[in-house]
């Protein structure tokens, strides 16, 4: 008895140490991380500000990014401060349900486009019963997390304008997601949230699917310094998602593609040859796996 005893608290001592370590190892350190996850052919990257508050942007076609949050964020952690839905598409969006149903949120940013899918009202009743509180961006609109700051580059208020249903279209209620008789738009990407995010002279660019068709309306120009360190390129490197005019003027040191097995030719071979061309270093969430770039604010890494 005394040893069976003795065992159940040389285990108990020993969880208790695990849980302590982990708690100190996952306090912040004063570092940007951008986890750019594995969620096969769809797009999410996961932020932990240097604060230690923290960001996910879209949420990919299923559950998987729910996995890609449990290797990223300690075990205990039930909330996320902001989500970013980049655009009201299955393959950024799905995921989001299951997050939202999981993890408390302190608001949500996305583009105020909307979509007809049973897929989309399944999100928008997510977030009327979690009671979260939905901010709809345009360009030239700043937010900040500490030290860091997120520039939205895209979509403006005048290409949001174009793509909002007329007021003859029965059953287009308003913003919030109920939109039962009205006809979508044709291409949710021109309406993609591009944002750059800036700490220190560290620079990132997310570009959701935006596609070349609108690169131009981009109010780009908010860099550091004059090098843009990682890309999140557009449209899990389709052939239309970015010129290569617009890509030399952006030079990144670092695209990353997201990306999974898929019947479009994601990512396009032109797409690959270009960033060969201009010796831009590429990784593949299908091939490299979840994509961890740390930031101080002047150097940075990518994680093996």
């Amino acid at each position: 008895m005394f040893r069976l005893r003795f065992g159940y608290l040389i285990t108990g001592i020993t969880t208790g140490l695990v849980v302590i370590l982990g708690f100190f190892l996952s306090l912040p350190d004063g570092k940007l991380h951008i986890v750019f996850c594995d969620v096969g052919q769809g797009d999410a990257a996961y932020i932990r500000f240097p604060d230690g508050r923290d960001m996910l942007v879209d949420g990919g076609p299923d559950k998987r990014v729910l996995a890609c949050l449990g290797r990223h964020m300690p075990f205990w952690d039930r909330h996320i401060n902001l989500v970013l839905l980049t655009h009201p598409q299955k393959d950024h969006m799905q995921g989001l349900i299951g997050v939202l149903d999981r993890f408390s949120a302190d608001y949500i940013l996305r583009s105020d486009v909307f979509n007809t899918t049973e897929g989309y009202r399944d999100f928008t009743n997510v977030i009327s019963r979690t009671h979260v509180d939905t901010r709809y961006v345009v360009s030239g609109e700043t937010v900040t997390v500490g030290s860091t700051t997120l520039s939205v580059l895209w979509p403006s208020a005048g290409q949001i304008a174009t793509m909002r249903p007329s007021s003859s279209d029965v059953g287009y209620v308003g913003s919030v997601g109920d939109v039962l008789g009205a006809k979508a738009p044709e291409n949710l990407n021109d309406a993609s949230v591009v944002f750059a995010l800036r700490y220190g002279s560290f620079d990132a660019l997310f570009a959701g699917d935006a596609d070349r068709r609108v690169e131009s309306g981009w109010q780009y120009g908010k860099l550091a310094d004059e090098t843009l360190e990682v890309l999140k390129y557009p449209h899990h490197g389709s052939k239309t998602a970015i010129s290569e005019t617009f890509l030399q003027r952006l030079k990144p040191e670092l695209a990353v593609i997201s990306v999974g097995k898929n019947s479009y030719g994601h990512p396009n071979e032109s797409t690959l040859a270009t960033l060969a061309q201009l010796a831009i270093d590429v990784k593949r969430t299908d091939k490299d796996g979840d994509i961890e770039v740390i930031s101080d604010g002047r150097r940075w890494e990518v994680r093996k």
